[in-house]
């Protein structure tokens, strides 16, 4: 019997993109958020060899180019399993859509394959082969709340916030990630962007980043990025990396050390981190280069604010966008609004760990 499993989508809660390396990717600098959008995929493991993958979808790949047809042959190699394997993946997701929907995929399929076999692999092992496929792929083994550096590979869990409704718009517009990165390059080697409040942690702290290095925000097991002790300089992509490192600790350190934890629980305005995201000054810096190229979808974050959004941003390179709301009930109503409006909009929520590992079994 085929084993089947949730495959969820994640947003970006800003990113920061800092300078190119040798390897050809960026350093990174996000905070991965799970919520409740996802695809299914189903995992069969019978005679013979191979690997097939069925998708009703005409644009998803179905050979070697597909990640989860990478990540089942290493995961096949390190469970040292022989058999031919067949994945079908249901769509619910936007293909090219910022949601990690091609990421959670190979990971679920991961996931689902382990149990197909009735082997595991430990969970070290487990990040290994998600950081080789690709660099978003780790987030989907971790879930929640979960802190993006390096190329995006390295990720250490946060604490989770409290669950939020949030509204996800999804134009019919593909935007292609390498080049939304060709495009940032071109733009930072003309000398932007310096605009004040986008500044990023160093390029060293990014690399060597460890879990012994994030420190306490006042309460145990809370992690936060440590501030960074550099220099003032002229603005370059390091600098914009530290600044928003700071705004992510301060933002974190000021939630978690002062808030009474039953508004936590609670998930009240007054005590969610997620309506907060605005004053912080948390962005992504897609926006600076996909919003001239898609106009629209600059109008469609307008919208989500007009909508009732407390916060809105791009997720990821896009074309996905998606709002904060205060409960469901606005959400639902901002739904309503944008649909009017010619946005094709819906209702999730953002998952905390544990939801996402329970939700993603259950049937």
């Amino acid at each position: 019997m085929p084993v089947s499993v949730k495959s969820f989508a994640k947003i970006n809660l800003g990113l920061r993109i800092g300078p190119a390396r040798p390897d050809g990717f960026h350093e990174l600098l996000t905070v991965y958020q799970t919520i409740g959008l996802h695809d299914v995929i189903r995992v069969s493991v019978g005679r013979g060899s191979g690997i097939e993958i069925r998708c009703a979808d005409p644009r998803v790949p179905r050979d070697e180019s597909n990640t989860c047809f990478r990540i089942v042959e290493r995961t096949m190699t390190a469970l040292r399993a022989k058999g031919r394997v067949v994945l079908e993946i249901e769509k619910r997701l936007p293909v090219q859509g910022g949601l990690g929907g091609a990421s959670a995929n190979a990971v679920s399929t991961l996931l689902a394959l382990e149990r197909a076999l009735r082997k595991n692999l430990t969970q070290s092992e487990k990040l290994r082969i998600a950081a080789e496929v690709g660099s978003d792929l780790p987030l989907f083994l971790v879930g929640g709340a979960v802190l993006g550096v390096g190329r995006g590979e390295h990720v250490y869990p946060l604490p989770d916030f409290p669950a939020t409704a949030c509204v996800i718009v999804t134009p019919e517009i593909g935007v292609s990630t390498p080049k939304a990165f060709a495009e940032w390059d071109r733009l930072c080697g003309a000398g932007a962007p310096a605009r004040e409040g986008l500044s990023r942690m160093s390029d060293d702290e990014i690399s060597n980043k460890r879990p012994a290095e994030l420190r306490s925000a006042g309460q145990p097991g809370v992690a936060v990025p440590t501030q960074a002790n550099s220099k003032l300089t002229v603005p370059t992509a390091s600098d914009r990396m530290n600044l928003l490192g700071r705004s992510l600790s301060a933002w974190l350190s000021e939630l978690y050390s002062s808030a009474p934890s039953h508004s936590l629980e609670r998930g009240g305005r007054a005590g969610n981190p997620l309506l907060r995201l605005d004053r912080a000054g948390i962005e992504n810096d897609f926006e600076q280069v996909v919003f001239p190229e898609y106009p629209k979808l600059g109008e469609a974050k307008g919208a989500l604010v007009r909508a009732g959004a407390k916060y809105a941003s791009l997720s990821g390179s896009g074309s996905t966008l998606y709002g904060m709301f205060a409960s469901r009930q606005a959400a639902d109503s901002a739904v309503t609004k944008l649909r009017k409006a010619g946005w094709s909009a819906q209702v999730a929520s953002t998952l905390t760990r544990t939801a996402y590992w329970r939700r993603m079994w259950a049937e």
